[in-house]
């Protein structure tokens, strides 16, 4: 009888490739760090277009777009280092830093132990959120006459306004995080004999802090977005006193070289927290 011959192994199909433009897929980290250099280059190629590139106007070679309206990419640059030598912009910042990280300490010491209050007990919230809830909807300049009534013009309303600018976004975050805490958690822990004290402390505390990390990034931008208005009150050092001194001198250079810096500072510092966050908090991605 004739023996059968060997089935044929299945040849394995080789894994497609995803594409770059997938409905909600994540790219690989070098398709992801091409395209975001690619775009910082077409923005300073534009920038250098805009104001390298010559025209004549009534006889008189000027830019495309004016330095009064947009100084050139060299100019910035040769501001950036007269700030730093000159007019001390280190220092500048790190008195900006400071307030920054005592309103972020304040905000913390509020919204933290409220914000768990209110996410753990609906009448606590019941209680705090007709009172919240309207000022993160006031214009956060509205209240720089009151804080000079209360605290002057000196540091500690500086602090204030970052402080109210900040905790009015991070309340809501905080008790966000401890509603998205998987009730299965806290039925577990009820029937394992815990009580609502142990059930906040071991299970919704610790669930929500990857989520109130997140919040702390958020609470970080806005407060590098607000410390230029705080400082514009009787400006005497900080970033905004630089950006002040920009305007006094008429020096849209001096002002682009002060953004910019405050946008890289606000950058590697969301970078920090991002990083202590998955220090922490490694199990997050594993549980996603």
């Amino acid at each position: 009888m004739p023996s059968e011959a060997p089935a044929a192994k299945p040849t394995p199909r080789k894994r497609a490739t995803p594409s770059i433009w997938a409905l909600r897929s994540s790219i690989s980290a070098t398709a992801g760090r091409t395209a975001s250099l690619v775009s910082l280059a077409v923005l300073l190629a534009v920038w250098c277009v805009l104001t390298y590139v010559h025209v004549d106007r009534n006889g008189v070679s000027e830019p495309l777009v004016k330095a009064a309206f947009l100084p050139a990419p060299d100019a910035v640059l040769k501001s950036l280092f007269y700030l730093v030598f000159e007019k001390d912009l280190l220092g500048a910042l790190g008195v900006s830093a400071l307030r920054i990280l005592k309103a972020f300490a304040l905000s913390i010491a509020v919204a933290l132990p409220l914000g768990i209050a209110m996410g753990s007990f609906e009448l606590i919230n019941r209680i705090f959120e007709p009172i919240v809830a309207p000022m993160r909807y006031l214009p956060i300049t509205a209240f720089i006459p009151l804080l000079i009534l209360w605290f002057g013009i000196d540091e500690s309303q500086k602090v204030a306004f970052l402080f109210i600018g900040t905790v009015v976004y991070l309340l809501p975050a905080v008790v966000d995080a401890i509603r998205l805490v998987p009730e299965e958690l806290v039925q577990t822990a009820f029937t394992l004999g815990a009580t609502k004290a142990q059930v906040i402390r071991t299970v919704l505390i610790p669930a929500a802090m990857p989520a109130i990390f997140d919040g702390f990034r958020v609470m970080n931008a806005i407060a590098w977005t607000y410390i230029i208005l705080a400082e514009l009150v009787n400006a005497q050092s900080g970033i905004g006193y630089i950006l002040h001194l920009a305007e006094q001198h008429f020096k849209p250079e001096w002002s682009f070289a002060g953004i910019l810096v405050v946008g890289v500072i606000g950058i590697l510092s969301d970078v920090a927290i991002r990083g202590l966050n998955r220090l922490l908090f490694n199990w997050r991605e594993a549980d996603v």
